[in-house]
């Protein structure tokens, strides 16, 4: 079976070398280009499984090509890895915010690089929420969106909706990180006149209700929450 096909926007050669050797002794056909005018033309041309995409770019910067690639609907279920030099906090939330599947962080050595692209590929592209099944069973756990049922197992655990909604969203794409504004939007409301940090009093209920399997939601520090991977 063919490896993944990936596509890497670094404006640095030697970083965009490293990246291209190690990428390719694992196996995977990897494509280049060192600015964000190019990168989106090639995205939409070579139709990559995966796009590693350096946030601050000459020209176009990485914000603005994940912008509008995941506004496309041609190509916004391509997943985007963003590489930030910084790693601010405020960098990570704005990508992520806007559709990124995950961030690394320079210096990052290439096994974390590798393990990384893994995990993206093998969670595959975001679902839209429409689109996920009601029925979510992560291990014990069984979330039932149209009954309105949560179950440990055989056992009842009683959630509010929007409860209900956070837990079924987030298991629905487990290994993703979701801002706290994204899961507001998508659980709440885009009108809900509420902070990000009304999220936080969600999830605490959540976890209280969830007792041993509390640990199944996990906080991302300083961006948000996302559902534990078994497979990480």
């Amino acid at each position: 079976m063919a490896k993944p096909k990936i596509l890497v926007i670094e404006d640095e050669p030697d970083i965009l070398e490293v990246m291209q050797y190690n990428l390719e002794r694992e196996g995977y056909k990897v494509v280049s280009c060192r600015n964000g005018e190019q990168g989106l033309s090639r995205i939409r041309t070579d139709n990559p499984d995966l796009v590693i995409l350096d946030l601050m770019l000459p020209g176009m910067d990485g914000v603005e090509v994940c912008r509008q690639v995941k506004s496309d609907p041609v190509t916004r279920g391509i997943p985007i890895v963003m590489v930030t030099a910084k790693a601010e906090e405020s960098d990570i939330v704005l990508g992520l915010g806007i559709g990124a599947d995950d961030y690394i962080a320079k210096p990052f050595s290439p096994r974390e690089l590798i393990a990384r692209c893994k995990v993206v590929l093998r969670r595959g592209p975001l679902r839209e929420q429409s689109g996920a099944g009601e029925r979510v069973v992560r291990g014990a756990l069984t979330i039932d969106l149209g009954r309105h049922e949560a179950r440990i197992d055989d056992q009842l655990i009683t959630l509010t909706p929007t409860e209900m909604r956070l837990l079924h969203f987030l298991a629905s794409h487990p290994g993703r990180v979701f801002p706290r504004a994204h899961l507001l939007s998508r659980v709440i409301g885009e009108d809900a006149i509420v902070t990000d940090r009304n999220i936080d009093v969600h999830v605490r209920a959540l976890r209280h209700k969830l007792g041993e399997q509390a640990a199944c939601i996990e906080t991302v520090r300083g961006v948000g929450y996302r559902f534990a991977d078994a497979g990480r």
